[in-house]
C-alpha cells in the first residue's frame, strides 16, 4: 500500500470539509494527498462519449483551485490531482483508491433530525473497496468547513464482539495514537429474547451477561493495550441499541470508526444497519473499515 490519501471532489459544498480533513490527516501521517475527480460516462453509449469542453475546463479549474488553496494552507503537504472517467463513479473511485491508505468523501447536512446525506456515490463506493473510507460532514451555516474538525475529542470505535475485530482495532488504535487522544470502545447489546423477562425476575442476570461481555471485550483489547501502552482506552459493553450507544459516545469525537463485513457475493447486505445508521447520523467524521 502506498503512502497516500485520496479525496474525491465533486464540486459541492462538502468538498471544503472533506479536503480540509484529508489534508490534516495526510500531515498527521506524513503522506501525500491526491485530489480526484471522476467524470461519469454515459451508461448506454457504445463507447465513451467525450464530455463537453466546458465540463472538462470546470473539472480542471476545480482541481487547480483546490491545489492552490492547499498550497497556501498546507505549504509542506505534497499534493497531486487527476481526472478519471468511468461508467460508474463508485467503481472508478474504488479502483483509483485501491492502493491508497484512505479514501475520503464528503457528505452534506440535511437537518438535525434527518442527519447527513451520504448519497449513492458514498454508499455504493464503500462496499466496492477494501480501502478504509472516511466520510466527512460539511457543517450547516456560512462556513461549510466549520464542522470538519473535532479537536480534543476521542476516537470512538464501535465493535461487534461476534465479528473479527482485528482490522478495526488496528485502525482505531493507530488513529488515536497519532492524535494522542483517548480511544473509546463501545459494544452495544440487548438481552436475547429468551432472557427478555429475566432481569425482572432476577436483576443479577443482566449484570452477569454484561460482566461476561466486558470480560470478552477486555480480552480482545489486551494485545492492543500491550502494543500501545501509552494509549488511554475506555471500553464499555452497554445495554441498548448498538447504533444509539455509538452515536451517544461519538458526540464531539475526533473520529468514529465502524466496520463492514467483506462480502464476495453480490447478494446480501454489504453495509450493515449499525454502520448505515452511524454513517448518516454521526456529526463527526466516520471511518468505515472492511473486515472478515
Amino acid at each position: 500500500m502506498s503512502s497516500r490519501i485520496t479525496v474525491g471532489l465533486d464540486g459541492s459544498g462538502a468538498d471544503l470539509a472533506s479536503v480540509g480533513w484529508a489534508a490534516e490527516e495526510a500531515e498527521l501521517r506524513g503522506c501525500d494527498l491526491e485530489l480526484l475527480h471522476v467524470e461519469e460516462w454515459p451508461e448506454y453509449a457504445p463507447f465513451a462519449a467525450p464530455l463537453p469542453e466546458s465540463r472538462r475546463r470546470w473539472a480542471e479549474d476545480l482541481l487547480a483551485g483546490t491545489r492552490e488553496r492547499l498550497a497556501h494552507e498546507h505549504p509542506e503537504l505534497a499534493t497531486s490531482a487527476r481526472r478519471i472517467g468511468g461508467i460508474a463513479v463508485s467503481d472508478a473511485l474504488a479502483s483509483a483508491a485501491a492502493d491508497a491508505d484512505l479514501l475520503v468523501l464528503g457528505s452534506r447536512r440535511l437537518g438535525p433530525i434527518t442527519g447527513f446525506f451520504v448519497g449513492s456515490t458514498g454508499s455504493d463506493t464503500i462496499p466496492r473497496t477494501e480501502t478504509p473510507v472516511v466520510l466527512v460532514r460539511s457543517a450547516a451555516g456560512p462556513d461549510p468547513a466549520a464542522g470538519r474538525r473535532s479537536d480534543g475529542g476521542p476516537v470512538v470505535l464501535g465493535v461487534d464482539l461476534h465479528s473479527k475485530c482485528d482490522r478495526l482495532f488496528a485502525f482505531a488504535c493507530e488513529e488515536a495514537h497519532r492524535r494522542a487522544c483517548p480511544l473509546v470502545v463501545v459494544h452495544g447489546w440487548s438481552p436475547p429474547p429468551m432472557f427478555s423477562y429475566a432481569p425482572v425476575l432476577d436483576p443479577g442476570v443482566e449484570t452477569e451477561i454484561a460482566d461476561g461481555l466486558e470480560a470478552t471485550l477486555r480480552e480482545l483489547l489486551e494485545p492492543w493495550r500491550l502494543k500501545y501502552p501509552h494509549l488511554a482506552v475506555d471500553a464499555h459493553a452497554v445495554v441498548g441499541q448498538p447504533a444509539v450507544q455509538i452515536l451517544e459516545a461519538a458526540t464531539g469525537a475526533a473520529l468514529v470508526v465502524v466496520g463492514r463485513r467483506s462480502r464476495r457475493s453480490a447478494l446480501g447486505a454489504h453495509i450493515g444497519p449499525l454502520t448505515h445508521a452511524v454513517m448518516h447520523h454521526a456529526t463527526s467524521p466516520v471511518a468505515v473499515v472492511a473486515h472478515d
